[in-house]
């Protein structure tokens, strides 16, 4: 049975975080609030954690997952940046775009697409992510929160609890967070493409 915590979308509780964030230093798998959407996160290193939501969402090893950054420095050890892209990626951060990028050695190579040798990279601007992100001192590997019979991402935490409760270890409840996703931007060519249309306005990247 996951844990549940209903949790300050502005002011997140400390304990629920430090709870939350122990939860996952022992391979924990939650279900947390973001800038767009509800997402699934684990540790780095989890590949029990990785598995369980590849079977969640069904997903193929040519999902791009997301690395969930609590800023520019620690996004630019998992990721290659050059000047161009890190002042494109630098003025639309943090926000709700998720950005596909060359992954350093840093970066398991099970996480990465198995051809382009990449993986995608965000910094969240919301308070519960950030606070999670602080605490835990790394990314957290993460992936939106759409279960394969669902054509949206569930926004209720309460609803998230009732469908998951035997397959994470914790829900971190702030209310709703909408039910767009990030923007997705390929920039593993050097030059941006846009994947995803969501959240993030895409304009700044045509």
């Amino acid at each position: 049975m996951a844990r549940y915590y209903d949790v300050h979308p502005v002011n997140p509780q400390r304990r629920s975080i430090d709870q939350a964030v122990e939860l996952i230093r022992s391979d924990g798998l939650i279900a947390y609030p973001t800038d767009s959407c509800y997402a699934l996160g684990c540790r780095l290193g989890n590949k029990d954690g990785l598995d369980r939501i590849r079977q969640i969402r069904h997903l193929d090893d040519r999902h791009h997952f997301t690395l969930m950054c609590r800023d520019f420095a620690q996004l630019g050890q998992f990721v290659h940046v050059d000047n161009t892209v890190f002042r494109a990626i630098k003025a639309a951060t943090p926000g709700s775009y998720t950005f596909i990028l060359p992954a350093t050695r840093e970066v398991p190579r099970r996480l990465l697409h198995p051809k382009k040798k990449t993986v995608g990279a965000r910094i969240p601007e919301h308070a519960v992510a950030q606070a999670l992100l602080q605490e835990l001192g790394e990314p957290l590997l993460s992936s939106t929160l759409l279960l394969p019979d669902q054509e949206e991402p569930l926004v209720h935490g309460w609803e998230i609890k009732d469908r998951l409760d035997n397959v994470v270890d914790a829900v971190l409840d702030s209310g709703d967070c909408g039910t767009e996703p990030t923007t997705v931007i390929d920039f593993s060519n050097g030059e941006p493409e846009i994947v995803r249309r969501g959240a993030g306005d895409p304009s700044r990247f045509e």
